[in-house]
C-alpha cells in the first residue's frame, strides 16, 4: 500500500481505498452503461461478429474517462482522478487536449 501511495503522491490509506474503490465502480458502470449505448447505437453482435467486443471496449472508454472523474468527484477525489485523467491521455498522445493558450493576454 505504501508503493501506491507514494506513486500516486497520497498520503492518507483511506484516501488510497476511496481511490480503488471508484476505479472499480467506474470500470463496472462503464461496462454496464456500454450496453444499452451500443443498443441506442444499433450495434450488435449479430451484425458485427468478431468485431463487436472491439467496437465495444471502444465505445466504453470515453464513457469510462468521463465517469471515472465525475465518480471521483462524488467521493470527493477530483483532483486526483482530474491529474490521472490528464497524466493517461498525455501518454496516450492526446496531450494536445490540455495545453494551455498562452497567446491570450491576461
Amino acid at each position: 500500500m505504501e508503493r501506491l501511495k507514494k506513486r500516486w503522491g497520497i498520503t492518507s490509506n483511506l484516501q488510497a481505498i476511496i481511490i480503488l474503490i471508484v476505479f472499480a465502480i467506474t470500470g463496472s458502470a462503464s461496462a454496464w452503461l456500454s450496453k444499452p449505448f451500443c443498443v441506442w447505437l444499433g450495434i450488435t453482435k449479430e451484425d458485427f461478429g468478431g468485431w463487436f467486443t472491439l467496437i465495444r471496449l471502444i465505445i466504453i472508454f470515453p464513457i469510462y474517462q468521463v465517469l471515472l472523474v465525475l465518480i471521483g468527484t462524488v467521493f470527493g477525489q477530483f483532483k486526483f482522478f482530474w491529474n490521472f485523467e490528464k497524466k493517461m491521455l498525455k501518454n496516450m498522445g492526446l496531450g494536445f487536449l490540455f495545453k494551455k493558450d498562452n497567446s491570450k493576454a491576461e
